[in-house]
């Protein structure tokens, strides 16, 4: 059994910093969970993504 949630959703500005967040669930087992999501907070843009550990 492991410590890791099933699910996360990861947020934050569209940058550098958030892709290598999302690529290092994708290293720790997660998949991606549906599209992207994209707003805009009045002075940046602003990303969610869904990310689903996988099983077996």
């Amino acid at each position: 059994m492991t410590d890791k949630p099933r699910y996360r959703l990861l947020t934050g500005p569209d940058d550098h910093a958030f892709c290598v967040r999302v690529s290092e669930a994708l290293d720790e087992g997660y998949e991606l969970y549906g599209s992207p999501a994209i707003t805009h907070d009045g002075d940046r843009v602003i990303v969610a993504q869904a990310v689903v550990l996988k099983r077996g």
